[in-house]
């Protein structure tokens, strides 16, 4: 199927894509992007994808749950808080002294995950038949 190198933007889709977003967003396309990029990796991937269905959760427990040591955890888990889809807090357990440190997803972390990567899985099976080649059917842009 060849390309069609010659196509423009539409009517209704802006020339620059920034001018999607509100004219009052709380974050720039660069932000958003920046948030996509780092779920695009599979250890944050799965960091997200836990805190997102388990709820909050301590450094040892995301370390044991996914398998990598201390160090390496600690740097994802500072990349997805430096874009915002994760938040630490710091907490002191009843009749514990010191303080415990806890992530959890935020609304951004939670709507990427889900209705970006996780939707994408989800519809696999659409996308496997509407492009499977030895089904013998063709899709309407064929």
């Amino acid at each position: 199927m060849a390309t069609d190198h010659t196509r423009t933007v539409g009517d209704d889709a802006p020339d620059d894509p920034a001018d999607l977003l509100p004219k009052e967003s709380v974050l720039s396309l660069d932000e958003y992007l920046a948030m996509h990029a780092a779920v695009g990796h599979r250890t944050r991937y799965e960091v997200l994808y836990r805190l997102v269905h388990s709820g909050e959760l301590s450094p040892k427990e995301l370390e044991n749950a996914i398998g990598i040591d201390d160090s390496t955890l600690h740097y994802h888990l500072n990349e997805l808080v430096d874009v915002g889809l994760i938040e630490k807090r710091q907490r002191t357990e009843r009749g514990q002294d010191g303080l415990y440190t806890y992530y959890r997803a935020t609304v951004f972390g939670e709507v990427v995950l889900t209705d970006g990567v996780d939707e994408l899985i989800r519809g696999e099976q659409s996308f496997e038949a509407l492009y499977d080649s030895t089904s013998g059917r063709t899709s309407e842009r064929e």
